[in-house]
């Protein structure tokens, strides 16, 4: 894919960093033996359980989970996309990132165009809004003071077909890089025109305070102060019709409204650590909110909320409050809220849900409750949890066995999205409160097998897997890998966790340098991750000489499996008189060498 990182550069970058040195810049470390401990800069806590491993070049927090190479760090700690945490850490190592397809320069540069002439797009619109009495008296009577104004960067549009053209596009390329960015509509002979015209101008800025595009909104209407997605259809050059009531800038090579959300440059800049972020659905309704001093509040761009918008939302601070009305519309928008958070709801996170009355938005209520009321407000936010099981179990009658049984099946499914930890197990609990139906958690998949919590080495558990016990060595120290030569005979044993062994194996092999962060970084938002995550944080209690002969033996012994498998399935066959000659030659030879007494 042209742009892509090549995983062989990020296999390099992460062998020139140094985990300890990325993360002491940040974090006070103090040596714990061979590994490093502080208290855990992503969750409140009193003593530390954050551990940072040299050998592993990997962290972990014993506290929330939070884990990772130094990539998940720097995304999780400095808020950076993933390109962006790569760049860091490729300039402190010396190194120019590399982009496959050999397209790295070119569209850089291009991309440096965009940014610039959308600033300046900005700029434009800022001066228009000190020559328009019309515009200036919306804002004011909306309430907006100066600083609001020039914290939020607010503009105008002119009231004409070319003022943007004009002022900006001076030259061809110059007009191709407007339309590129958004900021031209194209009408039925296929002229070019501002796509922007006789509204406010709301700049949206990217998590690095850089203008990706625009929203605007007419001065005079009456619609509902929401906004709307802009019409596909190309914009005819003799309709007058204002349009909608919000426009945004359409999807752009920097501007994708699923993955952003406005006004969290301004709340980042506010909020040196964000405490919680609230969640509201309007332009206005985030400007009033840190006008008054509620700088935790960001908006969405005319669309529900996505798995994008919730891993941004969550990288950026544990607590997030759905701000939405309580009409259909918005519990329905609350739900798709919900879908998309709960995958992401690890151990240390949490969502609320506020419901404002009829009538009413965060704007309004603000300026007629002020914050003491607001706040009082987000303190009677309903819960995630409460909100899930009232929507699940809507319509249902909990009296009656079918109604208990539907809202089992409705749950389910959604509370396997979660991630491993507290907080699905005690959702489980509830369902299983609410219901009366047990949950049997899955089985059948690799995670399931490796998420045995009995500690490797330790006690004496009563069945120890040996799939478990290679995965986790093989992640801990992934050079074990290269001990064994293919083909793996293991590889065809109908086990759970036999596929993900293989995958390690080989992706090992082909990586020779690969450290376990690395590795783990390679499973990032995949189901695994979590499991081999805890496999990786184990203590196995082995010096390399005994993980080594311990590896080798567990792939041994799966080998014996696989042969007394491969023996059942040929006496099952000729039983059922199906076997070829090659076949029976083959069962021979392995009654030959069966042992004589074998471990069921």
């Amino acid at each position: 894919m042209t742009g892509r990182i090549p995983e062989r550069f990020i296999d390099e970058l992460l062998t020139r960093i140094d985990i300890v040195d990325v993360i002491q810049e940040r974090v006070t470390l103090k040596k714990a033996g061979r590994d490093w401990s502080a208290r855990c800069p992503f969750h409140d806590e009193r003593s530390p359980s954050f551990t940072v491993s040299p050998a592993k070049q990997f962290y972990h927090c014993f506290g929330c989970g939070a884990h990772g190479s130094a990539i998940r760090f720097l995304m999780d700690y400095d808020r950076l996309e993933f390109p962006d945490a790569i760049e860091e850490l490729a300039a402190r190592a010396g190194l120019k990132v590399e982009y496959e397809g050999g397209q790295r320069d070119k569209p850089r540069e291009d991309a440096s165009d965009l940014y610039a002439l959308l600033d300046a797009a900005a700029t434009f619109y800022r001066e228009q809004l000190a020559r328009s009495a019309g515009a200036r008296a919306y804002f004011e009577q909306r309430g907006l003071d100066v600083e609001t104004l020039k914290r939020f960067n607010l503009g105008y549009a002119p009231n004409q077909w070319d003022a943007l053209k004009t002022a900006l596009g001076t030259t061809p390329q110059r007009l191709a890089l407007l339309d590129k960015a958004g900021m031209l509509a194209s009408g039925d002979r296929g002229g070019k025109y501002d796509r922007f015209r006789d509204r406010v101008m709301f700049p949206i800025l990217d998590r690095r305070g850089r203008t990706i595009a625009f929203g605007g909104r007419i001065i005079s209407s009456d619609r509902p102060d929401r906004v709307d997605q802009e019409a596909d259809s190309p914009a005819r050059t003799s309709d007058k019709s204002p349009g909608p009531k919000y426009l945004n800038s359409p999807e752009t090579p920097l501007f994708h409204k699923g993955r952003e959300l406005f006004g969290l440059w301004q709340a980042r800049d506010a909020n040196p650590k964000i405490a919680r972020l609230l969640v509201v659905e309007g332009y206005m309704d985030v400007i009033a909110l840190h006008q008054y001093g509620i700088t935790q509040a960001v908006a969405t761009l005319g669309t529900a909320t996505t798995s994008d918008h919730a891993e941004i939302l969550f990288r950026n601070s544990a607590d997030v409050y759905f701000c939405f009305d309580g009409d259909r519309a918005g519990r329905q928008a609350a739900w798709r809220a919900v879908e998309s958070v709960l995958p992401r709801m690890r151990d240390g996170r949490q969502a609320w849900f506020l419901f404002v009355p009829d009538g009413e938005d965060p704007d309004s209520l603000i300026r007629a409750e002020g914050v003491d009321g607001f706040e009082q407000r987000l303190r009677q936010a309903t819960p995630l949890s409460e909100f899930f099981f009232a929507e699940t179990g809507k319509d249902v009658n909990l009296a009656t066995i079918d109604g208990k049984a539907r809202l089992a099946e409705r749950a389910r499914p959604l509370i396997g999205q979660i991630p491993d930890g507290a907080f699905r197990d005690l959702m489980y609990t509830e369902l299983e409160r609410r219901s009366g139906a047990r949950t049997v958690l899955p089985g059948g998949t690799a995670q399931v097998d490796i998420r045995a919590t009995a500690r490797l080495g330790g006690g004496r558990p009563a069945q120890r897997s040996l799939v478990r016990t290679a995965v986790a060595l093989l992640v801990q120290s992934p050079a074990l890998a290269a001990e064994i030569e293919p083909p793996w005979t293991f590889s065809e044993l109908r086990q759970p966790g036999i596929s993900l062994l293989v995958e390690l194996i080989r992706l090992c092999r082909e990586r020779p340098t690969l450290t376990t962060g690395a590795l783990l970084e390679q499973f990032a938002g995949r189901e695994e991750a979590v499991a081999l995550n805890k496999l990786a944080t184990l203590d196995l209690l082995v010096d390399a000489g005994q993980g080594r002969a311990d590896f080798i033996g567990a792939l041994a012994q799966l080998d014996v499996q696989t042969s007394q498998q491969r023996l059942d399935d040929l006496i099952a066959r000729q039983l059922a008189g199906g076997l070829s000659d090659s076949e029976r030659d083959e069962l021979r030879q392995l009654m030959a060498n069966k042992p004589a007494h074998r471990k069921r």
